[in-house]
């Protein structure tokens, strides 16, 4: 028998920043895995130090999780991740949806969400965060990278609960699925 991974919630007003808060929590609490939602990020971080723009009604969110238990090396979780926000996002939009890599997605040549994977240690334990920025309602004016948001593709306001709810499902699943291997 295998200890099923639970994954805890950890919700927020406002942070600087979900995967911070998400680091935080594995450094000091004894949290296998969780979900950091908060309504607004101060400092929200993208790629290579880059800000990002954290509208109040957008999906800030961070996953995260120990890794002893996963047979996929970070280059396999880097696509995986992508792979399942896809997924997520191919539930309320139809068309077709794409990755630029390493870690933007893209619908019409324009980016609708940004992922930021970080590792941490702990104990001799690989952790790893996925911090995911999906634009729900607003769409961030960043110069020369046009950006878009659910609520102008699909004309459907998408509450950010359910679609955490969603997300944390399918990491629920994806967890489950790595362990059953154990």
């Amino acid at each position: 028998k295998f200890n099923l991974m639970v994954i805890k919630n950890f919700n927020y007003k406002c942070v600087n920043s979900t995967n911070d808060i998400a680091i935080n929590l594995i450094k000091k609490k004894n949290v296998r895995a969780g979900l950091v939602l908060a309504e607004k990020q101060k400092k929200g971080r993208g790629q290579r130090g880059k800000k990002w723009i954290s509208y109040k009604g957008n999906l800030f969110v961070s996953i995260f999780f120990s890794l002893d238990k996963i047979n996929l090396t970070l280059k396999q979780l880097t696509k995986f991740n992508a792979d399942l926000i896809i997924k997520l996002i191919s539930h309320y939009y139809k068309k077709k949806i794409k990755l630029k890599l390493p870690n933007d997605i893209l619908i019409n040549r324009k980016k609708i969400c940004g992922i930021l994977q970080e590792t941490i240690k702990k104990n001799n334990i690989q952790y790893l965060i996925v911090g995911i920025g999906l634009n729900l309602i607003n769409s961030p004016q960043i110069n020369k990278y046009p950006t878009t948001n659910l609520y102008d593709l699909t004309n459907s306001k998408i509450s950010v609960n359910k679609i955490s709810k969603e997300l944390k499902d399918m990491y629920k699943n994806f967890l489950k699925s790595q362990m059953s291997f154990q």
